[in-house]
């Protein structure tokens, strides 16, 4: 008989439990205590044999300790599925609605639940072939991780990002190009510098601007998009392509209130093609220069160095965001670490 891995799910954290011996709900209880108690955050906790089980698991955890009654009261914050009966799971799956797994979207759900397929329990019962026939090998995959069968795997490194966005809403209404220019010089640079985490290189640079569409006042919005003459991860380069980009599409009387910079066509630094220099004026290799900018950036903190063009005053800017409810960084920052007074 094959043993399949075990999976925790910690909100949305999954944890592969291969080789862990004991009591798993026992651990589990541990592990919420603790990230209670370090963090201040409150979560549930579902183990599974795989990850869809382990999602599923995570949502009955949850629902039970909101909404008492919905499941047995031992299964709120934890719940485990390797301690389960047969006849207790499939108690609990005929409990849950089928638009609750994880891979069953909005749409999906009304077909099944229109062909008299209710419940987590009706959709295991299914056959594979009527799965695959009348939806998508997708689906079948799902039924088949509420089997028992493993059909994702655990991804350890994250895929790289296909695109890559910056967007922010103004703390206070724009209506100067410099103050925009400022916005997006910034936004640019911290898009090119989640490019540079991926080892990638940016062929397109898209910049948009809008105004409030919950205000009255005349609204507009355009967006651009500037292919680089070669595939760059350059600051620089990639922050002059959104200020080329801004010149185009700004139109002055109107108080803008977003902005973003939009990364695409990425590619591998990898994976690049190459041409002659003909010209004198050729593109230089900064990767040295980069690599330190985003080494003193993490070390000492974020904006610690940057483009000249995204201005001098800080969060005293025109454009940054509202802060002045966030909750304190206790863990990340000296100055906000609360002081006990006798």
């Amino acid at each position: 008989m094959q043993h399949w891995p075990w999976y925790l799910l910690i909100d949305e954290s999954f944890v592969e439990l291969s080789g862990i011996r004991g009591d798993l709900a026992e651990r589990a209880h541990k592990v919420r205590s603790r990230i209670l108690q370090w963090v201040g955050i409150p979560c549930c906790v579902g183990i599974g044999s795989t990850k869809t089980l382990a999602k599923l698991a995570n949502h009955i955890g949850k629902t039970a300790e909101r909404k008492p009654g919905s499941y047995p009261s031992h299964l709120a914050q934890v719940c485990n599925l390797a301690a389960m009966s047969p006849e207790e799971r499939d108690t609990i799956f005929a409990a849950t609605a089928v638009q609750e797994v994880w891979g069953v979207g909005r749409q999906i759900s009304k077909q099944l639940q229109a062909g008299g397929i209710q419940t987590v329990q009706d959709l295991m019962r299914i056959d594979l072939a009527t799965i695959r026939g009348h939806w998508s090998v997708v689906l079948e995959r799902t039924v088949r991780e509420l089997q028992g069968t493993p059909c994702i795997d655990l991804e350890h490194n994250p895929a790289p990002k296909k695109e890559i966005a910056t967007t922010r809403s103004f703390g206070r209404p724009v209506l100067e190009l410099h103050q925009l220019a400022e916005a997006v010089t910034d936004f640019a640079s911290r898009a090119a510098e989640k490019l540079r985490k991926q080892s990638g290189l940016a062929n397109q640079v898209l910049v948009y601007i809008r105004t409030s569409p919950f205000r009255p006042d005349p609204q507009y919005s355009r967006s651009i998009t500037t292919p680089l003459r070669r595939p760059s991860a350059d600051t620089a380069c990639i922050a002059k392509a959104a200020l080329d980009g801004l010149h185009r599409i700004f139109q002055p009387g109107f108080k803008y209130a977003k902005a973003g910079v939009m990364l695409l066509d990425l590619q591998h630094e990898g994976q690049q093609q190459c041409e002659l220099d003909l010209e004198g004026d050729s593109q230089k290799d900064r990767s040295g220069l980069m690599a330190a900018l985003d080494g003193l950036n993490q070390r000492y903190g974020k904006g610690t160095l940057h483009m000249a063009s995204a201005g001098v005053e800080g969060n005293q800017r025109v454009w940054s965001m509202k802060q002045e409810r966030r909750t304190p960084r206790y863990t990340t920052s000296w100055d906000e670490i609360p002081v006990a007074k006798a």
